[in-house]
């Protein structure tokens, strides 16, 4: 199962608005005969591709699959049907499909055939990398990362907008990393009138170039003629309403890079399902620049938010700290410190 968990996080990005599986088969004599990842729309799922490079290898055997098996005809035949076909003894599953589509009917398929079935191995692992397709399965809006880039006195700008740059180069590439691994990116007309960003994935330094899917870039407002994020979806209205298109559309993750009100208006509404901070060993100093947040805070201690660590890395002389709101921790803080 962790090597169907590998090959599901390598395709991550690639296969939206489906999910990012990946599927081992195993042959009844215990070596493995076949693996695969979902390929992008269109192509084959996991399970398809693992059992194609099992072939005979399958009959008998065991298949490790991070999700639920399909069991209804999409682009692609259903994948309960497949491992069936192939003679596959047993299924081992992380996770039920939340689909509507699926939800349970897969592995009764399996077991109607009398296929064995056991589910929940490394279940907690696998819904924290397909946190944002099963959120999508269940409200029907996009996973919402908020990304911010901040001084230590929690400026996101200086008094004059300026804002480049704040972090280094390391923390710059790891945000081409989370833009990479969203289906779309958001920014407010007014960052786009100050910052006139591309909004685009670019390959890091040292990296391979090639062609990169790149997100839908939305913007709220209405862009300036002649900006560089052009041509983009341009959206407006209550940010509950532009989650819901964004969802119709098959966002299944979001990534909102707008300034303070931006920011300010999505973590106000209880709509952030994970933040991302950037944080530069700098201090702007004084009463004047942009905060994280535009707008009121709290009046008292009493109504400070307050959420939980998930993980504080250091990138070059920058810290990134990913943090999630209370209601969606499952304890206590669990952070991980790599100070590579």
């Amino acid at each position: 199962m962790r090597r169907a968990l590998a090959l599901a996080a390598a395709v991550r990005g690639e296969t939206s608005p489906n999910p990012w599986v990946g599927c081992v088969v195993v042959a009844a004599d215990g070596t493995v005969a076949g693996e695969g990842a979902t390929a992008p729309p269109g192509g084959p799922h996991a399970e398809a591709s693992a059992l194609l490079a099992a072939g005979t290898g399958a009959d008998g055997g065991t298949a490790y699959v991070i999700l639920e098996p399909c069991p209804h005809h999409g682009r692609t035949p259903p994948c309960a049907e497949a491992l069936v076909q192939a003679g596959v003894r047993r299924v081992v599953a992380a996770l039920v499909d939340p689909d509507e589509r699926v939800s349970g009917r897969g592995l009764a398929m399996l077991r109607a055939a009398g296929v064995e079935v056991t589910l929940g191995v490394l279940a907690d692992e696998a819904a924290r990398l397909l946190e944002p397709y099963l959120s999508h399965r269940r409200t029907g809006r996009p996973f919402v990362v908020l990304k911010l880039a901040a001084t230590l006195d929690g400026r996101l700008a200086a008094p004059d907008r300026s804002s480049r740059w704040i972090t280094g180069p390391e923390a710059r590439a790891d945000v081409q990393r989370l833009r990479a691994e969203s289906d779309a990116v958001l920014v407010g007309a007014g960052t786009v009138r100050s910052d006139d960003p591309l909004l685009t994935v670019r390959p890091a330094a040292g990296e391979p170039g090639g062609p990169l899917r790149q997100p839908l870039r939305v913007v709220l407002g209405r862009a300036p003629a002649g900006a560089a994020v052009q041509p983009a979806l341009e959206l407006s209205g209550d940010p509950r309403a532009v989650l819901d298109e964004l969802g119709r559309r098959g966002v299944l993750q979001l990534l909102v890079e707008g300034g303070a009100t931006v920011a300010g208006g999505f973590h106000r509404l209880g709509l952030v399902d994970r933040y991302v901070l950037y944080v530069a060993p700098a201090f702007l100093g004084g009463d004047d620049g942009v905060p994280m947040f535009a707008g009121s805070g709290a009046a008292s201690m009493s109504g400070v938010w307050r959420g939980r660590l998930e993980s504080v890395e250091r990138l070059g002389d920058d810290l990134k700290l990913v943090l999630v709101p209370e209601t969606q921790a499952d304890g206590g803080i669990s952070a991980s410190i790599n100070p590579s």
